[in-house]
């Protein structure tokens, strides 16, 4: 059976300290807090994270979550601050999870020691909140451009820059510079590259346009799709079209 590989970043948080230190959880995070505004200590994120209540039940909960060589260093200080007798039992807890970096776990040994199950149950437990509130946070965006990207018609060059909040003469510019649009020898419209029009990101539409002496003449015009849109947003790290 293959080794279990530990979680690169060791970190420890308010709710276990609160454990270490037989203190309630409330009062942990107000000694982190007070150390903070005084400047003795740097305010870690908060996360949410989950544990077992007392009558065996899911629960989820806001933590202060310690990592690196300055969590260490300031959850050693929080330690000292609530009880200092305990502060040799963070340091080896440190220790232990700095080992887990160093080498990694033997299933085997995971499940029979509680403890290191525990730690690592924990982390990847964190981990897979912190990604669940990403994927949360980035789904307007998503959701946006697949609307966007799914919707019918397509917009002039002037009209998707504004879309894409930038200037006519700036977009256009960004466009040949991409290789998306090319001037035709002594034509003064510009044509989408076959790779483009191809992939769904630009089309080609012949309008009959009236000069100004009332005579009518047939133009070709390259817009851009909503799919091809989409792309240009991604492309632009603009999240508010």
């Amino acid at each position: 059976m293959n080794a279990i590989a530990p979680l690169q970043t060791q970190s420890i948080n308010s709710l276990e300290i609160s454990e270490l230190v037989q203190s309630r959880p409330d009062k942990v995070k107000q000694s982190i807090e007070r150390l903070a505004e005084k400047g003795v200590i740097t305010l870690p994120p908060m996360v949410e994270t989950s544990f077992l209540n007392s009558i065996g039940r899911k629960q989820n909960t806001t933590v202060y979550k310690f990592t690196g060589e300055q969590g260490k260093r300031d959850s050693i200080i929080v330690v000292a601050q609530l009880c200092p007798e305990f502060t040799a039992r963070l340091v080896d807890r440190w220790q232990e999870l700095e080992a887990q970096v160093a080498k990694p776990v033997d299933p085997m040994q995971a499940l029979s020691d509680p403890n290191i199950l525990r730690g690592l149950l924990l982390g990847y437990s964190e981990k897979m909140v912190e990604l669940e509130h990403k994927v949360e946070v980035m789904q307007p965006t998503i959701d946006a451009f697949d609307r966007i990207a799914t919707a019918n018609g397509s917009l002039c060059l002037t009209d998707a820059a504004k879309a894409l909040q930038m200037r006519p003469k700036d977009f256009i510019s960004f466009l040949s510079q991409k290789q998306w649009i090319y001037k035709r020898t002594g034509s003064a419209h510009y044509v989408g590259y076959q790779d483009k029009v191809q992939a769904g990101f630009l089309e080609h539409k012949v309008t009959e346009v009236t000069r100004g002496d009332g005579s009518n003449k047939i133009t070709e015009q390259v817009r851009v799709t909503p799919k091809g849109l989409t792309r240009l947003s991604k492309l632009l790290g603009n999240n508010h079209v």
